[in-house]
């Protein structure tokens, strides 16, 4: 995959690492998964602080990576945009996500498989990827 960035590349890995390690974490301990939703929801504190950390992470990711230059640009992008979405979310609504994630709860160990996929696969367009005009042009 040619990209115009190099920072689309390292976006793209360091995501995808984090997919991967919060997809083995899902593997190895599907139940503190339980166990971390249960602490997540009695403590509005908690709640509102990631949703401020989830936001500013998205807010800052679209700002600095808002390329929609190739396929691998735009998914980076989308990336932050979500994360702003889901921050904003936990900020304003946390009571609508935590249902929603009380209930993937069930497929535990298939989120953690897809995210293990999805974060190789985004960790090798990072790591595979070309950046520079020559490559496209």
């Amino acid at each position: 995959m040619n990209t115009l960035s190099p920072l689309t590349l390292y976006l793209a890995q360091a995501i995808g690492l984090y997919m991967i390690l919060a997809g083995l974490s899902g593997l190895a301990k599907p139940d503190r998964w339980r166990q971390m939703m249960d602490e997540f929801a009695a403590s509005a504190a908690l709640t509102m602080m990631t949703g401020v950390v989830v936001f500013a992470l998205g807010v800052t990711l679209v700002y600095v990576h808002g390329f929609l230059t190739d396929p691998l640009a735009i998914l980076v992008t989308a990336v932050g945009w979500i994360a702003l979405i889901e921050g904003a979310l936990f900020m304003v609504v946390p009571h609508l996500l935590l249902r929603i994630g009380f209930w993937s709860l069930r497929f535990t160990r298939i989120w953690a498989i897809v995210s293990i996929l999805l974060g190789i696969l985004l960790g090798f367009a990072g790591l595979t990827g070309t950046a520079g005009y020559h490559d496209i042009v």
